[in-house]
């Protein structure tokens, strides 16, 4: 069986340095339970590490990834909904105070919606989670045109985050810890080439530095 290599010898370095100097908070962590600050639902891009970007330890965050950090709208079936599952858990279970939905620079899933990959049987899934991305499409096309630049993409991106925050309000449990002022919904943009993360500030519907 192949071990890939760099990851064996990576983990080998955690276990022997980084473990050791941490054993006790992760024993502490296994002793209380979790209690994450945060639920952060950011992409599966490889190039984007939420806890890099965020300086978060472990045990502060519970974090959903996919493709294109999308949030589906609640639907109240039988059917399997990881990401609604994780939401359902982070809010009712696990009750955290704050929601992150983090969108990122070139974004592949943002691309692809763009570029309206043709459906076979082996990516049926992949299809249809990519219709999350359309109502963000659509408006950036109709406020900058379609104009396949990058300028578009970034907006979309953008928009993508702020319609995700939208989606959110869907979940009953978090409607009402909304409203309740219990659980506060934040949308971020990472930039991977910056380093910068940009904040919607939801009374001027714009994006602003998180740092200063």
């Amino acid at each position: 069986m192949n071990k890939i290599p760099e990851f064996k010898k990576g983990h080998e370095h955690f276990k022997r340095v980084k473990f050791k100097e941490n054993e006790k908070r992760f024993k502490k962590l296994v002793d209380d339970g979790q209690n994450p600050k945060a639920l952060f639902i950011g992409c599966s891009d490889s190039r984007f590490m939420p806890s890099m970007i965020t300086g978060s330890q472990a045990g502060d965050l519970f974090i959903v990834r996919n493709i294109g950090n999308f949030v589906p709208p609640f639907k109240p079936d039988s059917d399997f909904h990881a990401t609604a599952a994780a939401i359902e858990y982070a809010t009712s279970v696990l009750e955290i105070s704050d929601i992150i939905v983090c969108g990122h620079s070139d974004c592949g899933a943002i691309k692809a919606v763009y570029q309206a990959p043709i459906s076979t049987p082996e990516n049926i899934h992949t299809i249809k989670w990519l219709e999350l991305g359309n109502t963000a499409k659509e408006t950036a096309i109709k406020a900058l045109g379609d104009t396949q630049t990058k300028e578009l993409r970034e907006y979309t991106e953008k928009v993508s985050v702020v319609y995700q925050l939208e989606n959110l309000l869907t979940y009953p449990a978090v409607k009402r810890a909304v409203d309740e002022e219990k659980i506060f919904l934040h949308g971020w943009h990472y930039d991977l080439v910056s380093g910068d993360i940009l904040y919607y500030d939801n009374e001027e519907s714009l994006f602003k530095p998180l740092a200063r």
